[in-house]
């Protein structure tokens, strides 16, 4: 079961050190519409090939608009060895809606 976490408890957790990789899964397009500072971004169909390049000690939150990519994402991790990783639960829409209404939603 993938765990969660909030946009709320994320922003706690941002200043920890080291803090969590914010991974967005979207696609381009999508970023282009609403967009956070300091995401690592990778869309969901090239996780496959490129999950590698995050690191595996670290703790990983999700994010992609409303949280069911995420979390699909959020398993494929688990699955091959990630032990730290969280879905952001609602996902940018949560976002907006919790931390910063100024961030389109779509």
């Amino acid at each position: 079961m993938v765990k969660e976490m909030s946009p709320r408890e994320f922003a706690t957790r941002a200043d920890s050190e080291p803090p969590p990789v914010l991974l967005d899964v979207r696609e381009d397009w999508e970023l282009a519409i609403a967009r956070l500072d300091g995401v690592v971004h990778i869309p969901m169909g090239q996780i496959p090939e490129r999950f590698r390049e995050l690191e595996a000690d670290r703790e990983i939150v999700v994010l992609c608009r409303s949280g069911a990519r995420s979390a699909q994402v959020a398993r494929f991790l688990e699955q091959n060895g990630y032990t730290r990783v969280w879905n952001l639960a609602g996902g940018i829409l949560a976002w907006s809606e919790q931390l910063d209404p100024s961030l389109p939603t779509y």
